[in-house]
């Protein structure tokens, strides 16, 4: 049939044997599992973002709007938005309490530092997601919060001469909060953000699968 034809010619149950027959250490116990939570709660956010992006409209005057129908009127949006809001939150937790899983018990020394490196940029996308997800919705919060964030590279002008007013206009898409920036903190967080995120959590597995789970101190 199909299905044993395709396992023939695409080396499906080889893989299947590796990935399965991998030796897992005897020091492995509870507090190596923060990584898989992140990789579920994160899977979790790009199923629940999939779906609010069909009701979501990143406009300054309906955004808010759409966000208000998603939750009052659409078939279980509340719980969608809800999960994809909470999970979040449980993502960042369990980022933490993995890198200091890693950290304590010296998962980043040779040689496995570029499995530490991508995970410290995986923290940072994740970190991102946050930053450019709380505006979305254009509430007061939101707006306030890309106001203040968008902001903070104006810092740098006083090393770097009109570098830091540069990044602000290009965060912001203008010499304000706009529309523009809106649109670029959509475009970031579903589109930008997750390409780059599945790029490094691929780079990261790889590692982790050639280099193995690290041993206890």
């Amino acid at each position: 049939n199909v299905l044993n034809q395709s396992k023939e010619r695409l080396k499906l149950q080889s893989v299947s044997d590796d990935i399965l027959s991998k030796f897992v250490p005897a020091h492995v116990n509870i507090f190596y599992c923060f990584g898989g939570i992140v990789l579920t709660t994160f899977i979790l956010q790009a199923a629940s973002g999939f779906c609010l992006t069909l009701f979501y409209r990143p406009s300054v005057s309906e955004a808010f709007d759409s966000v208000k129908v998603l939750i009052l009127k659409v078939n279980f949006g509340w719980l969608i938005r809800s999960l994809h809001r909470w999970s979040s939150s449980l993502m960042v937790l369990a980022i933490l309490l993995h890198i200091s899983r890693v950290f304590l018990t010296g998962g980043f020394s040779k040689p496995r530092e570029l499995i530490w490196v991508s995970g410290v940029l995986l923290s940072v996308t994740s970190v991102s997601f946050g930053v450019t997800g709380y505006s979305l919705p254009w509430d007061q919060l939101g707006f306030w919060a890309s106001k203040i964030v968008t902001a903070v590279p104006e810092s740098i002008d006083e090393l770097f001469p009109r570098l830091g007013t540069l990044l602000v206009s290009l965060l912001r898409g203008g010499p304000s909060v706009s529309q523009y920036t809106l649109s670029r903190f959509y475009s970031a967080h579903t589109f930008i953000l997750p390409l780059l995120t599945l790029v490094i959590l691929l780079v990261h597995f790889l590692m982790l699968r050639k280099q193995g789970i690290s041993g206890p101190l």
